[in-house]
């Protein structure tokens, strides 16, 4: 079974990608378009246009893994301004899996210990 967090990287093919590919093809758009290694122990993920399923590509040392998911109700919060493949952390890519976007909108900031009697 696919562990994902077996994988030291995660990336995501930011703007649309056409999901009617296999194996095949994504993994020739990995290597052509992204100049990346198919074969690397890394997760790539690619989204379709209607923002509502998503194809990742995973090597397991003997064959690729294809994984795909579909949301029934909403969206996936899916970048679509460049073309490029861009690295998640941990956190982004359970907020992905959440349907939450990847970007913080703004954080909490760390109060600073300062004691005022």
């Amino acid at each position: 079974m696919f562990d994902p967090s077996k994988a030291e990287h995660v990336y995501i093919a930011i703007g649309y990608t056409n999901l009617r590919m296999g194996i095949d093809g994504l993994a020739g758009v990995i290597a052509n378009t992204f100049h990346q290694n198919p074969q690397s122990n890394s997760l790539f993920l690619f989204c379709g246009r209607r923002k509502d399923r998503i194809k990742g590509l995973y090597w397991d040392d003997d064959g690729y893994i294809l994984l795909y998911k579909r949301l029934e109700n909403g969206r996936y919060q899916w970048p679509r301004n460049e073309s490029e493949l861009k690295e998640l952390t941990a956190q982004q890519f359970r907020w992905l899996m959440e349907g939450l976007s990847i970007y913080e909108k703004k954080a909490i900031r760390p109060i600073q210990e300062s004691f005022t009697y």
